[in-house]
């Protein structure tokens, strides 16, 4: 019964993400339609595309079973902050003026904001260099927790999961580019809303309902980091651990601000009026998808004793299993559900993030060193060789992750995140807002965020030893807490920089921020003219 319905299910959905990408492949046929979908994307397909490439199996099955297990019920709050700091505010302070400016200057990627806001060449290149190295090991941990959740109904090879959602991904992409990527974002968001909605709720019911699942989790012990024991932690406001909650919400909230997957969406939204309502659907989205996932994941405790929890050699729980045996005692069709959830969110991001390496490295990397110019139509047939290859690597450095036990992919996936937003944030907001940003300020910031990025991988491999009672120790005691340092870090450098450093050219600075005093007339009816005398 399980593996008919959920095979029905998954058929289903395959084809309707393949005759997607098959009837948008009209919108498809020069660069502006295929990486931004013509600038013309609707308020829902734009906070859909947002909210599934925000989150993916990593947030699902990952980040809810860990922090879940971690913080208890207090990981809520960290849906909640991508709901309001990752999503509503993104949408309010970046929204509007991303959409303005980035017409303006008429740029399609991130890296060629840097190069026309700026000036410079170097930073184009930079920022291009920095989206290459840390968007791939990002899109192989897409595939993290799929292998579980598919055991759960499926005897198969881990590798045939990844190489079917691969492909898949692949095809409407290629097909339609990011017209097809939003239509399907949109129909596997409100999959993911049902998909959540319906796993939470079966959950509660099967420990005796809300109440009762707070009280059976409120008599777990806490060992904390003196030795002492707290009972009732992991069902208290704040959690066991406060300040660590407290830099998990900031780098998975705030980081949106500087990831250009996230930011590449304010590009193509049409109007304002379309921002206005992008910001309220994003915003629900947001708090349904995260909040219901990170609460989910609080519950995780109460299944300590479920066989489908698994360990590593050095008896260390291994959090990807414990969504995974939450879900396995529940009804069956609440476990297709789930897959066919745990699939789409990893697609919709997979989608995202290879359309914005394929584009980078086609717009700004590939185009400007041809010697001869290249025709919208070679353009957009490199962009789809990209997107073949990306893909490709993505799925290669998952299965040798899974099968090799390659620690330093791992260690990359996690540092991804933060080396982007990092570098990326600070000088992409302010230089929409100040006029008195300068390059130096820009390069430095990209500087920081690198450097601290290296000083984590050391340290995560062993080759530098701090200790963790120091200051400098807990700032590099995870990928997390450097991460929120380099964004709080560039945010304090890049203005302090551009004090000291040399102005910008005034008039050409001017010329660009003349864009948000452009007035807009409208006809005024009769009627109201005749209301008016």
């Amino acid at each position: 019964m399980l593996i008919a319905l959920t095979s029905i299910m998954l058929v289903c959905f395959f084809a309707l993400m393949i005759f997607v990408g098959w009837r948008c492949k009209k919108h498809a046929t020069d660069v502006n339609g295929f990486v931004l979908g013509g600038r013309n994307v609707g308020p829902w397909l734009t906070a859909f595309a947002f909210g599934t490439s925000y989150f993916s199996a990593v947030i699902f099955v990952g980040y809810a079973g860990q922090f879940g297990w971690n913080f208890g019920l207090a990981s809520t709050w960290i849906g909640l902050g991508n709901a309001f700091i990752g999503s509503l505010l993104a949408w309010e302070i970046l929204g509007r003026r991303t959409r303005i400016m980035t017409r303006h200057l008429d740029t399609k990627t991130m890296p060629d904001f840097f190069e026309k806001r700026f000036g410079s060449k170097g930073l184009k290149i930079a920022a291009a260099f920095i989206v290459f190295v840390f968007m791939v090991p990002y899109t192989a941990s897409l595939y993290n927790g799929l292998s579980s959740l598919f055991n759960i109904v499926f005897d198969i090879p881990y590798w045939v999961v990844i190489a079917v959602m691969a492909v898949l991904t692949a095809i409407y992409v290629i097909f339609g580019g990011y017209m097809a990527t939003a239509i399907n974002d949109f129909i596997q968001g409100i999959i993911m809303l049902v998909g959540i909605v319906s796993v939470v709720l079966a959950v509660l019911a099967k420990n005796g309902g809300f109440s009762q699942a707070v009280a059976k989790l409120s008599q777990s012990e806490v060992i904390m980091a003196s030795g002492d024991k707290l009972n009732g932690g992991y069902a208290s406001f704040f959690g066991p651990d406060p300040l660590q909650l407290l830099f998990v919400v900031l780098l998975t909230s705030l980081g949106t601000w500087g990831l250009p997957q996230m930011i590449g969406k304010f590009y193509s939204i049409k109007n304002e009026g379309s921002i206005k309502k992008g910001t309220i659907i994003s915003t629900f989205f947001a708090v349904v998808v995260a909040g219901g996932c990170y609460f989910l994941g609080g519950f995780g405790r109460l299944f300590s004793n479920s066989e489908a929890i698994k360990y590593s050699k050095e008896g260390k729980i291994l959090f990807d299993s414990i969504i995974p045996a939450m879900l396995s005692e529940l009804p069956a069709v609440i476990i297709s559900i789930v897959i066919v959830l745990v699939l789409a969110a990893s697609m919709s991001t997979l989608s995202s993030l290879v359309l914005t390496s394929s584009s980078t490295l086609t717009l700004d990397v590939i185009a400007p060193a041809s010697k001869e110019e290249m025709s919208e139509k070679k353009k957009v047939g490199i962009m789809r060789l990209f997107i073949i290859f990306f893909v490709l690597v993505s799925a290669v450095l998952a299965v040798l992750k899974d099968s090799l036990n390659i620690t330093f992919i791992a260690q990359m996936m996690g540092v991804s995140w933060g080396a982007m937003a990092g570098a990326f944030l600070a000088p992409f907001m302010y230089g929409l807002y100040s006029k008195r940003v300068t390059k130096p300020a820009v390069a430095v910031s990209f500087i920081f965020a690198i450097g601290m990025t290296i000083m984590q991988l050391l340290v995560s491999f062993g080759t530098i030893t701090l200790d963790k009672e120091t200051v400098i120790g807990y700032i590099f005691k995870s990928s997390i807490n450097s991460g929120v340092v380099s964004m709080v870090g560039g945010l304090i450098l890049v203005p302090l920089v551009s004090l000291i450093t040399r102005k910008p050219d005034a008039a050409k600075v001017d010329a660009m921020f003349a864009c948000y005093d452009q007035k807009v007339m409208t006809e005024v009816k009769m009627r109201e003219r005749l209301e008016e005398k």
